[in-house]
């Protein structure tokens, strides 16, 4: 206690904040989450029930991000899934699954690296469920997601943009 008979955080003086109540210190999280658009597609049902051969899967994903207003942006991770035989089209599932995120005194490389890397990873269980009973639905063995890592995709991501930015540009 100070000699006036206030409180002084003696573990962090900066944690009792700014002044008259301002929050300037660095925020984000997710607010909500949604599936946006899911799409299930089975082409060749009930024939696709007697097939034997196993499928072979096309799982392609893309995240967007776009600021909504002011704190708020909107980060989808869309993915699509294909599963073929040599006889045809098992089945086909579109998802685009969003999540509104808020992110609060960050520079632009920080909320970049948020969107397109943490909310990926934070969000990517519940898409991998909603895949998975999509599957189960249609009538099929229900389909588990691999684990991706979206940060070590980010840096990736990140270092062939910095590396395509360096080169000299290419004379036509």
């Amino acid at each position: 206690m100070a000699d006036d008979g206030t409180i002084i955080s003696q573990l962090n003086p900066d944690a009792l904040g700014a002044p008259n109540g301002a929050d300037n210190l660095p925020a984000a999280g997710i607010i909500s989450q949604y599936i946006k658009d899911l799409s299930v597609e089975n082409p060749n049902a009930p024939e696709s029930y007697k097939w034997q051969e196993a499928p072979q899967l096309d799982v392609q994903f893309n995240i967007a991000a776009r600021p909504i207003e002011g704190e708020l942006h909107e980060v989808e991770l869309k993915i699509q899934i294909t599963a073929k035989v040599s006889t045809g089209t098992v089945y086909i599932i579109d998802l685009t699954y969003g999540a509104m995120v808020g992110m609060r005194n960050l520079d632009e490389a920080n909320m970049h690296a948020f969107a397109f890397s943490e909310t990926p990873r934070l969000i990517f269980p519940f898409v991998r469920r909603v895949v998975a009973d999509a599957v189960r639905d249609a009538g099929y063995q229900p389909l588990v997601l691999d684990p991706i890592d979206f940060n070590g995709l980010y840096i990736q991501q990140m270092q062939a943009q910095a590396a395509q930015a360096g080169a000299p540009a290419e004379e036509g």
